[in-house]
């Protein structure tokens, strides 16, 4: 299990939260509006009521325990400016922010976000391009006893090269490729050196039950 928070509350960071939430990561929401932080409350582990822009604040949450915090503060440029400054300053490794163009960006890079989020234009992107270019995988044609999968590493994958995984041997699974988030790039049938890190996307191929004995290992 991962541990998330969220700043800002609006209606990116509330889907945002709930959605790690249920994907069974304890989430960790805050927001300066009490009725948004009442309204994710059942959709979080712990929701409170905190002033994002107070570092002392800040620094009394162990945010820098975190998996990964994202800040979603709305239009106010220098709120997010500010927050991002502050995590950094505190030793979070990972921080998403929501930039609103490509100047507030730089700056939210400048500043110690490690990963730059446009909602609406990676949305855009990501719908044109599923018209233009149709996921090649719904074209292949799967027999009932062979899954096709994207999954997050096991725990135990962490740190180990595909070599010392041996997957083919111990589940007779095949990782065809791999998808790095950070920084983004897709690897094709990856070398057996490839090392597994904890944000990469594998995806797998092999039978229905071995599959399920991958996914049990998360």
């Amino acid at each position: 299990m991962k541990r998330f928070a969220v700043i800002g509350l609006g209606n990116f960071g509330f889907h945002a939260a709930k959605a790690l939430y249920e994907d069974n990561n304890e989430v960790l929401a805050i927001d300066t509006d009490k009725g948004r932080v009442q309204a994710i409350d059942a959709y979080c582990t712990e929701a409170i009521l905190v002033d994002a822009t107070d570092k002392e604040a800040l620094k009394s949450l162990g945010l820098e325990h975190m998996d990964g915090v994202i800040v979603s503060t709305g239009t106010k440029i220098s709120i997010s400016i500010l927050i991002c400054l502050y995590l950094h300053e505190i030793g979070v490794k990972n921080i998403l922010a929501k930039a609103l163009d490509e100047d507030h960006e730089k700056i939210l890079k400048r500043v110690g976000a490690t990963q730059i989020i446009h909602p609406e234009r990676d949305m855009a992107i990501r719908i044109s391009r599923g018209l233009s270019r149709p996921n090649i995988l719904d074209f292949i044609p799967l027999s009932e006893d062979y899954d096709l999968i994207q999954v997050g590493p096991p725990r135990d994958f962490i740190g180990k090269n595909l070599k010392e995984l041996n997957l083919r041997a111990k589940y007779n699974v095949h990782i065809i490729a791999i998808k790095e988030l950070v920084p983004e790039n897709f690897v094709l049938v990856p070398p057996a050196s490839f090392v597994i890190k904890d944000s990469d996307i594998l995806i797998i191929l092999g039978k229905s039950e071995d599959i399920r004995k991958i996914k049990a290992l998360k």
